[in-house]
């Protein structure tokens, strides 16, 4: 992993004097990002000796408390880890009003090994594995996400919002480009953003529920790139709907009777000499590709708690959602896991749909990888390709609840060996201790299934 060079930040800053103050973050566990805001004059220090942060950082949960478990608290007596600015991510924060800047932050241990419970060290960890084998994952990240209406989401109960111009979309019109039109205000200035920031956005579709939208990004192949390109394109469309009075979330499932959202990874392999080692159009694959949908398919049910790390994310997963129940595969069939992608032998790919929205892209992008490597390494065969309805031809057989799937994970020992021992026990920690806390939690529902009738 490349740390930034001194030279970037003095280039940046003489580019744009303007700008008043940076913020330097870095990405916990659960992908909520945590960090400082610097002014100017502060950011050559923060590229030649890093930004301290308290460890216990990455032993946060999803509301920021305290996972005593991790032991990355007391144990540590909360001491801080040098954390430096990441080659690349320094850039703009174009929602705010005051010039903002903003970079992402990795952390490391004193003596310059890598903090094991920081995500982006472990999707290094899996790239690393297959380029040692000569192999680059060449990858594409696609969100889904909703805009809400801001008072209804302050009151607990969001509702699809009201467009700039009035309308308010209450039906599921999927693919209709009157919601394009009618969001365009909000849309347009994420576009404005990204260009502002270097994001390579492309295509744009409203997606299958009213205020669902899914922006492009476009492959990279560097795959840190990508996962940083997430994390960057997220909070630029949270600003930018706040800007304009909406909350934007990337919720798996903030309606029951909707879509879920989720995070496609698009992922091919190159070497050297040929830039796409899955391209072709033989039915049958070429060995490559087949191994790694092999690799994928044997390792998601242990990644499940990766793919869908919280108790909403599990909403998603209901027959005929576009969210699977399975491993499976097909050419050009979205109601299967991985999607071997139709169109042109030289772009041939696959489509990874497991994931919900809300899941960390650098963990879930490591997961993966590893999965791709792990089937490379061990010549993993796929199944038989599914024909037709995916849901009606496999056994739901991935595990469909929260505990379940960190029981499933804590028993894996790929994940442990691709990911890092370390890492992999303090993510599973946190969300075991999350998981915990959540259902001690009485809910709204629970009022209104069983008072009145137990």
């Amino acid at each position: 992993m490349t740390r930034a060079d001194e030279k970037e930040a003095t280039e940046f800053l003489t580019a744009h004097p303007e700008i008043v103050q940076i913020q330097a973050f870095l990405t916990d566990p659960s992908g909520v990002a945590r960090g400082k805001v610097l002014r100017p004059e502060e950011m050559l220090t923060a590229y030649r000796d890093g930004r301290p942060l308290p460890c216990s950082i990455q032993s946060l949960d999803m509301l920021g408390a305290d996972v005593l478990e991790t032991g990355l608290v007391w144990e540590e007596g909360d001491s801080d880890r040098p954390c430096f600015p990441v080659a690349g991510t320094l850039t703009h924060a174009p929602w705010h009003d005051t010039p903002t800047a903003q970079m992402i932050l990795a952390s490391w241990e004193r003596d310059g090994s890598p903090t094991p419970a920081d995500p982006r060290h472990a999707l290094a960890r899996a790239v690393a594995s297959l380029e040692s084998k000569g192999l680059k994952p060449v990858v594409a990240i696609e969100l889904e996400f909703y805009l809400i209406d801001r008072a209804a989401a302050q009151s607990g109960k969001p509702r699809p919002p009201a467009a700039p111009n009035g309308f308010a979309p209450s039906h599921l019109q999927a693919y209709l480009m009157q919601d394009v039109e009618d969001f365009a205000p909000v849309l347009d200035d994420i576009f404005a953003g990204a260009k502002k920031m270097g994001l390579p956005a492309r295509t744009l579709i409203s997606e299958y529920a009213p205020g669902q939208f899914e922006i492009v990004l476009a492959h990279r192949d560097d795959a840190m790139r990508a996962a940083d390109d997430a994390i960057l394109y997220k909070r630029l469309v949270k600003g930018i709907a706040d800007r304009h009075g909406y909350i934007a979330t990337f919720m798996a499932k903030p309606y029951a009777g909707m879509s879920g959202s989720g995070l496609h990874v698009h992922i091919s392999l190159a070497d050297e000499k040929n830039p796409n080692l899955f391209a072709g159009d033989d039915p049958s694959l070429t060995p490559l590709l087949r191994h790694a949908i092999g690799g994928l398919e044997a390792t998601m049910a242990e990644s499940m708690a990766i793919f869908a790390p919280n108790a909403n994310s599990f909403r998603r997963f209901r027959r005929n959602t576009y969210a699977p129940l399975a491993p499976a595969w097909a050419i050009d069939n979205r109601s299967v896991p991985l999607r071997v992608t139709s169109g042109p032998a030289a772009t041939r790919h696959l489509e990874h749909r497991v994931c919900g929205a809300d899941a960390n892209p650098y963990i879930a992008l490591a997961a993966v990888i590893a999965g791709i490597d792990e089937g490379i390494d061990k010549k993993c065969e796929p199944s038989e390709p599914v024909t037709g309805d995916g849901y009606s031809k496999r056994e739901a057989t991935l595990p469909m609840n929260w505990w379940k799937a960190l029981e499933t994970a804590r028993g894996s020992e790929f994940l442990r060996e691709r990911l890092g021992k370390k890492f992999i026990d303090i993510f599973l920690t946190i969300k075991e201790v999350e998981c915990d806390r959540f259902f001690a939690e009485i809910s709204d529902v629970d009022f209104d299934w069983y008072l009145r009738n137990v």
